[in-house]
């Protein structure tokens, strides 16, 4: 075996280990404490009303997340990918800032915006309508964090198509709307569906910001990641063992039908370039 093989069969060794150690392991006995005491138990903690109303409330946020992210997302990113003016460079920032600005400083910035003495605190106190510690709390915060996903997968499948069949459109008398739904909407469905499960996964397992701008009161303001942080800080290791297995359940839902995707994109993708070679 030359130097170069033994070299490959090093970090290959070495990069199995680290996944290994990093991701199988944790895993792999957050499983066996789950299922430990036995199946009947796993489903009378993921069963109790706590429970449920966390996930009602999760998949609440997600039902109000994933349309507002689609509605501004790609408006958003056909303002980047077809228009030059000044500022652009600011704008791209913003919508990676997500990225760079940890989830606790985002849900301080809600409060001290939205909160009862907060720049727009009359929203509470004149009007009445709760932000902070309620409801449109949570969404505002899973909306900041998962900002990027839509509009970062979708401008690059704008870039890459270009604007010839939008143009041929508008020639042939087509309006804005019919182009986009017709022409735009079709081609860029692959990336807009990948940043929707991205938008999915994220706003499920978001606690840094959530933390912050929610009551946490289980059955009113308690998604699913804080009532794993609830209940391991309340004692009830396995409760939170059984909920941290249901959210991994869904995460690797999620992961399966992006893998799934990945491969239809990839064969749409090749087929295009057959038909058009």
């Amino acid at each position: 075996m030359t130097l170069s093989a033994q070299v490959r069969y090093l970090i290959r060794y070495l990069a199995l280990a680290y996944v290994f150690v990093l991701v199988a392991v944790p895993v792999a006995l957050i499983l066996w404490r789950t299922f430990r005491p036995g199946f009947d138990q796993f489903f009378d903690w993921v069963s109790t009303p706590a429970a449920i109303s966390a996930l009602d409330l999760s998949l609440l946020v997600v039902a109000i997340v994933v349309p507002l992210n689609v509605l501004f997302g790609i408006p958003t990113a056909l303002v980047l990918a077809r228009n030059r003016f000044r500022g652009k460079g600011v704008l791209q920032a913003i919508i990676d800032l997500p990225f760079a600005v940890s989830p606790v400083i985002v849900g301080v910035a809600l409060i001290l915006l939205w909160g009862s003495a907060g720049a727009f605190g009359f929203v509470e106190r004149d009007l009445g309508f709760k932000i902070i510690f309620g409801l449109p709390g949570i969404v505002l915060a899973s909306v900041f964090v998962t900002l990027p996903f839509v509009v970062r997968e979708v401008e690059p499948v704008l870039h890459e198509l270009g604007t010839d069949q939008e143009e041929a459109a508008a020639t042939l008398g087509s309006g804005w709307w019919q182009t986009f739904w017709r022409i735009t909407l079709p081609s860029i469905r692959w990336g807009l569906t990948y940043g929707i499960v991205l938008t999915v996964a994220r706003t499920l397992g978001e606690y840094g910001a959530v933390i912050m701008v929610s009551s946490n009161l289980p059955g009113k303001s308690q998604t699913l990641t804080l009532l794993v942080s609830d209940r391991y800080n309340r004692g009830a290791e396995y409760g939170a063992y059984a909920l941290s297995t249901l959210l991994m359940a869904v995460s690797v839902l999620v992961l399966i039908f992006q893998v799934l995707l990945d491969v239809r994109r990839t064969r749409a993708a090749r087929a295009d370039k057959e038909m058009w070679a």
